[in-house]
């Protein structure tokens, strides 16, 4: 029995077996002292000892194993636990036999088991002189002792990802996050190129190398990782001159860095312009988050960007800032983001114009806040008081919350705040939409604020230019009442816009029939006879020209003579 025998490499397997052989992804199912066959071509596994958990490791995954090897008859021809010293190597790399790299697939970490390989699977016909003669089957008693992960992290073999220490939870940073890292990068020859026991940087922009922000991305909170970084993602066929504290890295230069995810703050955009963003400092607790028509309880810092401060509100001992979400209490990016806060998350908000004051000089408490200015605030959620919702309401209490918001979208409505009356009447219809345990004269109520709730919303679409919600209302309406001459008249109007002209035609002369008199259909039904002889006279230009152009042609072909 020699000291330095050798499992064959990949290269020395693929001279024996030119089949490859692709297993499930999961291995058999197995009770201790059981057998069972894996794939399809005579490999078998038998179970002497269950292992941990439900893992099992992955190609690219570096294993650590003890292992017997012997022949059918008994005879042993390798032993790990003889040296002593436990066998590592790369799993589905071509580093050992083929019946290894597909076997220890299946195994979790503690699990010992027999495995039997047919020779197609083993050294095949060449044998492995003078121990194992040609075309010999084989069995390997093998333990599965541990494994660290290996990721491709990019699926082009650019960034290998090793785990060195397990990370906290679930989450991963994304692109707008802001995380702190230590690493430190070597070249192939061990010399250090750059370190640093702590750099905070935005994931999106990166840091030293491309390949770290490919790989944060991947990890969690504490997670330590080895990765192996090939040029493209390094520092490419140019390399790196050294400068300050950092040494030069060749052209073509592979790479290995130590890196370890020590924290991040998440950061989100609160509108989708991207001109709200809240980047959190302090996490919150639990899950529940204000909604619209919260009293919330605040300590505020508000800056501009040179950092002169303008508002201070809850700190030094006094009292907290109070107010009401969804109300115009606040400015409408300090409203938007408060409601996708966690009771206790501190956070600091970027706020443009369009959501601060504007284009307009605002004189604030401690200091005047220019026109156009981009505005900062720091923000504690200290405790909030959510809005009754719907489902915690008496039939009663919900025919008085949706006339309340009616009235307040009339409000917004007058004041030429038509986004904000809109949301007002959806959560008024919300607050009755479902009303089977209402009684007759509950039922009497409801339907009659749908209706003007639904009429008023179509209003402020069509001041907003949203046509297709407009027509959807006021079909709503329709299906209420179908002679409801303002639903007719404002669907007539989307229509119109939405140039379905015979529909706003059939709706407008529906109106005339229930209400010959309404002077505004009239105007309507003038401006669409105005619109729908434009569009004809278009239509005979479009299609007189395509004729004539048609006419041209043909006259052309009939003067070529044929070849």
């Amino acid at each position: 029995m020699e000291e330095d025998f050798e499992l064959p490499t990949g290269d020395e397997m693929m001279m024996n077996n030119d089949n490859q052989l692709d297993l499930p992804d999961d291995g058999p199912t197995l009770k201790v002292g059981e057998e069972k066959e894996i794939g399809n071509q005579g490999l078998k596994k038998k179970l002497l000892k269950a292992g941990e958990g439900w893992d099992t490791p992955d190609n690219g995954d570096e294993v650590e194993v003890h292992y017997t090897g012997t022949l059918l008859d008994g005879t042993q021809f390798d032993s790990s636990r003889d040296r002593g010293t436990p066998f590592k190597f790369t799993l589905g790399q071509g580093q050992v036999i083929k019946g290894w790299d597909l076997g220890i697939k299946t195994m979790k970490k503690g699990e010992n088991a027999l495995f039997t390989i047919p020779a197609e699977l083993a050294y095949g016909s060449s044998g492995s002189p003078p121990t194992i003669p040609s075309n010999a089957t084989l069995q390997f008693d093998v333990e599965l002792l541990s494994w660290s992960s290996i990721k491709d992290i990019c699926k082009d073999g650019g960034i290998f990802k090793k785990i060195l220490v397990e990370g906290e939870k679930w989450e991963n940073p994304k692109e707008l996050d802001e995380v702190l890292v230590r690493y430190e990068a070597q070249l192939e020859d061990g010399s250090v190129v750059a370190k640093s026991d702590g750099v905070e940087f935005t994931v999106k922009d990166g840091h030293f190398c491309p390949a770290l922000a490919r790989a944060v991305k991947t990890m969690k909170k504490g997670e330590k990782v080895l990765l192996s970084v090939k040029p493209q993602y390094g520092f490419g066929e140019k390399g790196k001159p050294a400068s300050g504290n950092e040494g030069a890295v060749p052209p073509n230069a592979n790479t290995q860095i130590t890196l370890e995810l020590v924290s991040w703050k998440t950061v989100t955009e609160v509108t989708d312009d991207k001109k709200v963003i809240k980047k959190i400092l302090k996490e919150g607790d639990g899950y529940e988050r204000p909604n619209e028509g919260a009293v919330v309880k605040v300590k505020l810092i508000g800056k501009l960007q040179d950092g002169t401060v303008f508002l201070k509100k809850g700190h030094d001992d006094n009292e907290l800032f109070e107010f009401k979400t969804d109300e115009d209490e606040v400015i409408d990016g300090l409203d938007r983001a408060v409601v996708a806060m966690k009771k206790g998350e501190v956070a600091l908000l970027t706020i443009a114009p369009e959501y601060a004051f504007g284009s307009s000089e605002s004189q604030q408490e401690l200091a005047v806040v220019p026109p156009n200015s981009t505005v900062c605030y720091e923000i504690e959620l200290v405790s909030f008081d959510k809005e009754k919702e719907s489902w915690d309401m008496s039939t009663d209490e919900k025919i008085e919350a949706a006339g309340k918001k009616k009235e307040e979208g009339n409000v917004l409505f007058k004041a030429g705040k038509y986004a904000k009356a809109s949301k007002r009447y959806e959560k008024a219809v919300k607050y009755i939409e479902y009303d089977s345990s209402f009684s007759e004269e509950e039922k009497k109520q409801a339907k009659a604020l749908k209706v003007a709730c639904n009429l008023n919303d179509a209003a402020c679409k069509l001041k907003l230019k949203d046509y297709k919600q407009a027509e959807k209302l006021c079909t709503k309406v329709l299906e209420l009442e179908s002679r409801n001459v303002k639903a007719l008249y404002r669907r007539a109007q989307a229509y119109m816009q939405l140039t379905n002209l015979d529909l706003a035609e059939l709706d407008i002369k529906k109106a005339l029939e229930i209400d010959p008199n309404n002077r505004d259909v009239k105007l309507e039904y003038k401006t669409l006879k105005e619109k729908m002889k434009e569009f004809n006279k278009k239509e005979a230009k479009f299609y007189g020209n395509m004729f004539a152009k048609m006419s041209k042609l043909g006259s052309l072909e009939s003067n070529v003579s044929p070849a």
